[in-house]
């Protein structure tokens, strides 16, 4: 009695074990959890790359590359849901590739899941050179030293260390193989010999390093004594924000300029200049501040004439300060920016409009601490002040 009791528990257990099997396969409609591991969608690929299929479920896959099926990818079970399989980038071309792996569980209703990567191969060996003759390896102190490299392809990373600090690269225009940086030589840096690092890097790993001497020569800095009537010093100090403010603002201003030229060509002049009354970093004394370096260029025109963008950029200040009067201030990207002070009204801009080189910014004027109509002109890199006329020369 006892065995045959035993015979029929273990039959009813069969028939539960096999209706629960039956029932989850007949009735399970859940897509299947599934991961794809060791190629992220656009990534680059260089040698063997090896990838991992990863189900809760058990099923089959198969895989597409750039639309064919790959059956020499030699897809293998390495567990229960969980599959192998190599993508032998040596044997494709350098450049866009597709993947497609579709997973598709045990059950009646074959659920799948269908995972996409687009990756890019790149199995070229990195190289680089610089495009900036050896002619121009001095610099003058309150210039600014612009390196362009030849490369073979696009960098993930590109870097130049000079003067203890790290100024990044950017392509020279979109697409294009040469990157270039900007580093500003400030007017206080010491006269000598300096070496400037390039650390270059692919999307694979490979890394390019260049080496380059530079030469910074001191500069013979102009006097200048200046007068300001204090009633206008006061009139303006109650009128506009104090001049601390602007500085924090720039330096806020700079870290957020995007690692990206907005400008591509030469910058121009920003008004017509009929005569430069002070030259970049002019030694001041006045009674006001005392001695100071005058990092901007001033220059004439008629009064009121008409002051434009020297090149692309965007309006990151449309204000009025104390000292600068109302003041316009371009990004151009990539920490370069350039300012306008003592204007005389502003053109119809608002913050964050992107002005096209020529578009106008104001008139000249004389608001602020200025003792004429004039434009007083700056441009910072990195918030170091630059020499501007620099940057229109047409070899720069």
């Amino acid at each position: 009695m006892k065995a045959r009791y035993g015979v029929w528990l273990l039959y009813g257990v069969g028939i539960g074990a096999l209706g629960w099997y039956g029932y989850g396969y007949l009735c399970d409609t859940k897509v299947p959890s599934v991961a794809l591991v060791g190629i992220e969608d656009g990534s680059y690929c260089a040698k063997a790359v090896c990838c991992t299929v990863k189900s809760d479920k058990s099923g089959s896959i198969s895989v597409t590359l750039d639309g064919k099926e790959m059956s020499q990818l030699n897809v293998t079970k390495i567990a229960s849901g969980e599959y192998q399989f190599t993508i032998p980038t040596q044997q494709l071309v350098d450049g866009h590739h597709a993947l497609t792996v579709r997973f598709t569980d045990g059950t009646f209703h074959k659920n799948r899941v269908i995972l996409e990567r687009n990756f890019y191969v790149d199995n070229v060996p990195l190289s680089a050179a610089f495009i900036t003759s050896d002619l121009y390896n001095t610099v003058a102190q309150g210039h600014t030293v612009h390196l362009q490299m030849q490369v073979n392809k696009k960098l993930k990373n590109a870097t130049i260390h000079a003067l203890s600090k790290a100024y990044p690269c950017v392509q020279e225009a979109p697409g294009s193989t040469v990157y270039e940086c900007f580093v500003p030589i400030a007017c206080e840096e010491q006269p000598n010999t300096y070496l400037f690092t390039v650390d270059l890097a692919d999307h694979v790993g490979n890394v390019v390093n260049l080496d380059k001497v530079m030469q910074i020569a001191a500069y013979p800095f102009k006097k200048q004594m200046l007068s300001i009537d204090q009633a206008k010093i006061k009139q303006e100090q109650e009128s506009g924000t104090d001049q601390k403010e602007f500085e924090a603002l720039i330096e806020q201003l700079t870290q957020n300029s995007g690692q990206e030229k907005l400008w591509r060509g030469s910058f121009c002049a920003p008004t017509e200049i009929r005569r430069v009354t002070c030259e970049f970093g002019t030694i001041r004394t006045t009674q006001h501040k005392g001695r100071y370096a005058h990092k901007a260029v001033d220059v004439i025109n008629l009064p009121r004439s008409v002051v434009w963008a020297p090149q692309e950029g965007r309006v990151v200040v449309k204000d009025r300060f104390a000292a600068s009067g109302n003041t316009v201030v371009l990004d151009h990207g990539c920490g370069v920016l350039s300012m306008f002070f003592h204007l005389e009204d502003f053109a119809e801009i608002k913050l964050g409009d992107i002005v096209a080189q020529g578009n106008p910014l104001g008139t000249e004027g004389k608001t602020g601490y200025a003792t004429g109509y004039h434009l007083h002109w700056e441009m910072r890199v990195g918030n170091i002040p630059v020499n501007p006329l620099e940057w229109i020369e047409p070899n720069f």
